[in-house]
């Protein structure tokens, strides 16, 4: 029998406010890392992306806030977290979760006011989400303490760590009450620049594996489309936007720029677009996802900074206008569809300087593409030639060429002595394996008339 939340016992206010959201049973994630959280332990906890983590992690310590009031305490948890997007995410979820009791919680990240977030911290909210750079400049000036601190998560550690955060996580970490509690959620537990982490933040960590980063969603469909270029890849998006079925759907770029330029032509094709991406101030961030939630726009192109901490409900459709540089990065991507049990696609749109990184994806995730075409819209692109003398093709290219039609070409052995002897005329041989009428290779013949005789 599934466990169900009743069976945590939590405090009557939180049991409304999980009723009040549809909680029911608990995703693996929440089953596991609840219980071990409750016990006061520090985790080091690898999750996919979309398994209900943010919830695994909110709950125990809200519970421990509500049987254990500190009134004239300071802030009690902090939530680290490498962007915006996903601090002002969390701060949501737990309005939602904690609608029935009296915790507060604040939100400190770059681009807003320093005043207001200063004025935030002097109310002294039990929980505080917050990016790493600006609390370290409230620390350091004095505006922030964490001197009562009783729990500290690290949220998307291994995207802090990409992101260059990694000194001022350290610097954090100093300010920090060294009795807490700490839990690390982390899409992958193999990133080089983990463990000068962990070893600072956990103690006696119990690890959980739920879901890990490289196994497949088991509710997404991964569709790959060829294409011969970036207007080729243009004249598609658009025809599946006018095609497919979606209440929201989100297209990614690798650049700022190809983000822009691409939602300047979808919207002289009248689609009704926003573009999200790290040049935005914060007013301008959350005047785009004001639209995106209240449906006015139906279609997000962002970089990847939306790969990460975007909980949009009803996305339906991702699309890879630009292929992602990583494996793990093609997940998070992906991620933000087919989420809560809900039915999601992935399409990537593939040209030929991409196919490489797709064949190491493939072989990355060890993932599956149903292949599309658009009628009309053909790309002229089938897929790598054979080049001479390649060996055999890899999983990856098999399952590739398996999706796209693509026939593979057996490979011909190729003998040295043939590759020497390319240019010359071959001469029929005799019995004995010697021209008719000429000395064998490498013979002076003894039978050839003198000069002048």
């Amino acid at each position: 029998m599934n466990a169900q939340f009743s069976d945590f016992l939590f405090p009557d206010a939180l049991m409304r406010g999980l009723a009040s959201e549809d909680y029911a049973t608990p995703t693996p994630v929440q089953s596991q890392v609840i219980p071990l959280a409750m016990d006061g332990l520090d985790l080091l906890v690898s999750a996919a992306t979309g398994s209900g983590k943010t919830a695994a992690f909110l709950l125990p310590m809200m519970q421990r806030f509500i049987d254990v009031p500190a009134h004239d305490s300071g802030t009690r948890a902090l939530i680290l977290v490498p962007t915006r997007e996903l601090a002002r995410q969390i701060h949501i979820h737990f309005m939602r979760l904690g609608s029935y009791t009296r915790l507060t919680s604040g939100v400190i990240t770059g681009g807003d006011s320093k005043a207001h977030q200063i004025a935030t911290l002097r109310k002294n909210p039990e929980i505080l989400v917050a990016t790493p750079g600006r609390l370290l400049e409230l620390l350091q000036s004095g505006q922030a303490k964490l001197g009562d601190l009783e729990f500290l998560v690290l949220d998307e550690a291994d995207r802090m760590l990409d992101m260059g955060f990694t000194d001022d996580v350290l610097a954090i970490l100093a300010h920090c009450n060294p009795q807490r509690q700490s839990l690390l959620f982390s899409a992958t537990l193999h990133h080089r620049g983990l463990k000068s982490i962990t070893d600072r933040l956990l103690r006696d960590p119990q690890t959980v594996i739920v879901n890990p980063v490289r196994e497949q969603h088991p509710h997404i469909t991964h569709q790959l489309l060829l294409s011969d270029g970036p207007e080729h890849k243009q004249q598609q998006l658009h025809w599946l936007l006018e095609h497919e079925t979606f209440d929201k759907a989100l297209v990614f770029t690798n650049t700022r720029d190809g983000a822009v330029a691409l939602g300047n032509f979808l919207m002289g094709r009248e689609q009704r677009v926003a573009v999200l991406h790290g040049e935005l101030d914060q007013r301008e961030r959350n005047r785009v996802m004001g639209l995106l939630h209240s449906g006015r726009v139906s279609i997000l192109i962002a970089t990847d900074l939306a790969a990460r901490g975007l909980d949009v409900p009803g996305v339906q459709r991702v699309f890879n206008f630009d292929l992602p540089r990583s494996g793990d990065d093609y997940l998070h991507r992906t991620g933000r569809t087919g989420r809560a049990g809900e039915p999601g696609v992935a399409i990537s749109l593939v040209g030929p300087p991409e196919w490489n990184r797709m064949e190491s994806i493939t072989r990355y995730l060890n993932l599956s593409f149903e292949s599309r075409v658009i009628e009309g819209l053909k790309a002229k692109f089938k897929g790598p030639s054979k080049r001479k003398g390649a060996g055999k093709p890899s999983p990856a290219a098999r399952k590739l060429n398996a999706a796209t039609g693509k026939k593979e070409t057996p490979k011909v052995k190729e003998r040295l002595r043939d590759r020497k002897n390319i240019g010359k005329r071959r001469q029929p041989t005799g019995a004995q394996g010697v021209d008719a009428g000429h000395a064998p290779l490498g013979k002076r013949r003894t039978d050839a008339p003198k000069a002048g005789i």
